[in-house]
């Protein structure tokens, strides 16, 4: 299902830079729809897990994903990845793997990547924005 307006893919960094209480972030997901990419939910709790504080990281991951929508890949979402992977080689502009999935879930539901990578703008036609 397609989707239109402003809703933002909330990438990794953002999120743990969130629990590290950037304040900034924390009024952008206030006045923001948001929605997390299962990628990125994968990708979280690989960190809770290696923490150190892993009961705390995993209730604090746990609460604020039962605030947010989450977004899973599908075989739709696979189309797009097969196409931005292939724009990414033939331009010789690889990026991490997990943000090409991250790429290709902006491109299916027409989100805004909401990021501080600035490699995503390598993959052509992802809207992305700097918090």
């Amino acid at each position: 299902m397609k989707r239109t307006g402003s809703i933002y893919l909330i990438d990794t960094n953002i999120i743990v830079d969130l629990f590290a209480n950037d304040e900034s972030l924390r009024h952008q997901l206030s006045v923001k729809k948001v929605v997390i990419p299962s990628v990125v939910v994968g990708e979280l709790y690989f960190g809770a897990y290696a923490s150190a504080r892993q009961k705390l990281r995993l209730r604090e991951l746990s609460e604020f994903i039962a605030n947010y929508g989450v977004v899973y890949v599908d075989e739709e979402t696979a189309l797009f990845y097969g196409q931005i992977k292939a724009q990414l080689k033939a331009s010789g502009t690889p990026i991490p793997e997990n943000d090409v999935w991250i790429s290709a879930l902006a491109l299916q539901h027409n989100f805004i990547i909401a990021t501080r990578d600035h490699h995503f703008d390598k993959p052509k036609k992802v809207k992305v924005v700097y918090w």
